[in-house]
């Protein structure tokens, strides 16, 4: 007996056996039962969801020598017929290879004539988006108006592109994509009816790889039996689809909260090495800093998280801010890997941007969190690990370079278009490389467009450190705007001053009625004068 593969041999017969489409098979059930029957069905959804065989199951079941029913007996001769696929009344049409519209106008004079053997005559028209606009026209009056002996089941992926007059005549049913739990379980049912032995890590890789299809599940299962041979397990179908490690992912996170570069290259190539799959490796990690922020926010959400130390020890390594912008860097690294020289270059570069953008002051501040929960021997003295904690403050302390004075700063920095935010700001506090300012709220519109980011541009060239900044809107009392206006009104007043005393002055005042206009007085620039 010729090999059957497992998508074929073990496409549902019955709406029993049908897996993930509750819903759809509900509404079919209790239709066939009440024998409320449409004329015209349309099965929407992604590859391998059940369109084809919800059809085919509905066919028999409309056919079934022992009466409409929603549990065809699959003994009768339609039944079993139907099943092998030669049901003389059953005509399954692909309209991705009969597009044109003598093809349809011929189907449907055929449509005419009552059925051979059946109770109905059913057409499964499968990837109906696909026919012309002709064809389409051409079947509208057979839809609206069919024969009594006539049921049309219309399957597509792409329910968009089929004209809303087709669709107002059908009765649409969507079809979800598989859970990976609905997918996994399936799988582990038929293996063990096959006899074949299975890991259930390994099962869950197969059912996230197959992203909501039963038969791309299916097949992949079969490639996984011809790769494994006697048992499959997760390794060997880590091998196979080329599937990361999450011990990867976890390590590609501390390497980068720990600033070590050279070792975050080495994983990469350590990566490609094993034909790990790295655009997929992307999502992987995307998908990682996800849970990182979810437990930060409700650690009780998942117990598999809280029994998972390395997602607690990284949720406490990295601020919710960090995670943010990580994850922004890995979705349009994944966007632009494929734009890379090769797949390991705009894997490294996406690398390398996450370890750039993560902020210096989360290293000073990690280091001493690195040294008690990695680095340090559990039997190391308290007294050595306060040493330490000392020396990363002492070191942070005298890299401050700065004295408070945010006026005279504002003037020393390169600004550009950055200048006008700087100067309505008023400084607060700076800390472990955080500048903290505030703006007034009828200055909140400098903060749009890029005038922040072009600011801490600014402050890192002129520190040539990783700096931040943080703007809060309030009421504020003194910026470098605000001081400059009082040290011009200052200045105008004593050269105002200096003018009424000058003998050159009071002869034109006293003799010849002059005046002196402030807004006229500019007070001279220093420099070469």
């Amino acid at each position: 007996m010729s090999h059957q593969v497992l998508a074929r041999k073990w496409r549902p017969k019955n709406f029993d056996t049908l897996v993930g489409q509750e819903n759809t098979v509900q509404a079919l059930v209790n239709a066939l039962d009440q024998e409320r029957l449409h004329h015209a069905y349309l099965f929407t959804g992604t590859r391998g969801v059940g369109k084809t065989t919800l059809a085919r199951i509905l066919a028999k079941s409309l056919n079934c020598e022992k009466g409409i029913s929603s549990k065809p007996c699959g003994e009768c001769s339609s039944c079993i017929s139907v099943d092998k696929g030669n049901f003389v009344d059953l005509i399954e049409v692909d309209a991705a290879s009969n597009t044109k519209v003598d093809e349809m106008r011929e189907l449907l004079e055929n449509s005419q004539y009552a059925p051979t053997s059946g109770r109905f005559k059913v057409y499964i028209i499968d990837e109906v988006h696909m026919l012309s606009n002709s064809a389409f026209n051409a079947m509208l009056k057979t839809l609206e108006e069919p024969p009594e002996h006539i049921k049309f089941i219309l399957a597509t992926t792409d329910p968009k592109k089929v004209p809303v007059t087709v669709l107002s005549r059908c009765l649409q049913f969507n079809l979800k994509q598989m859970t990976i739990e609905k997918i996994s379980n399936h799988l582990d049912m038929i293996l063990t009816n096959e006899k074949i032995k299975s890991e259930k890590k390994a099962l869950g890789l197969i059912a996230k790889s197959a992203r909501g299809s039963m038969r791309d599940a299916l097949s992949l299962t079969d490639q996984a039996i011809a790769y494994s041979g006697s048992e499959i397990s997760e390794n060997k179908v880590s091998e196979m689809l080329g599937v990361v490690d999450n011990n990867f992912l976890i390590d590609i996170l501390f390497k980068i909260s720990e600033n070590k570069g050279g070792e975050l290259i080495e994983i990469a190539h350590g990566m490609n090495d094993k034909n790990i799959a790295l655009d997929s490796t992307l999502i992987d990690l995307a998908k990682l800093i996800h849970e990182i922020s979810v437990y930060q926010v409700a650690p009780q959400s998942n117990a598999d998280l809280q029994s998972n130390d390395e997602i607690k020890q990284l949720s406490e390594l990295y601020s919710p801010e960090t995670l943010q912008l990580l994850y922004q860097i890995v979705i349009n690294g994944k966007k632009d890997i494929y734009l890379a020289p090769d797949l390991l270059t705009g894997f490294n570069t996406t690398l390398l941007r996450m370890l750039a953008f993560f902020p210096s002051l989360q290293t000073e501040k990690l280091e001493s969190k690195l040294v008690e929960k990695r680095a340090t021997p559990p039997n190391q003295p308290i007294e050595e690990k306060k040493s330490s904690q000392i020396e990363v403050k002492k070191e942070v302390k005298e890299n401050l370079e700065f004295d408070g004075n945010w006026h005279n700063l504002v003037k020393n920095l390169k600004l550009g278009i950055a200048n006008a935010l700087a100067q309505e700001c008023e400084f607060k506090a700076y800390q472990n490389y955080i500048f903290e300012l505030t703006l007034d709220s009828n200055k909140s519109h400098l903060m749009q467009g890029n005038y922040v980011e072009k600011l801490e541009e600014s402050l890192i060239n002129h520190f040539n450190k990783k700096i931040k900044v943080k703007i809060l809107v309030d009421e504020v009392k003194t910026t470098p705007a605000i001081k400059t206006s009082e040290e011009k009104s200052k200045l105008l007043k004593e050269t105002e001053s200096a003018m009424m005393k000058d003998g050159f002055v009071k002869d034109l005042i006293e003799n010849f009625d002059a005046q002196v206009v402030p807004t006229s007085i500019e007070p001279l620039n220093n420099k070469g004068q």
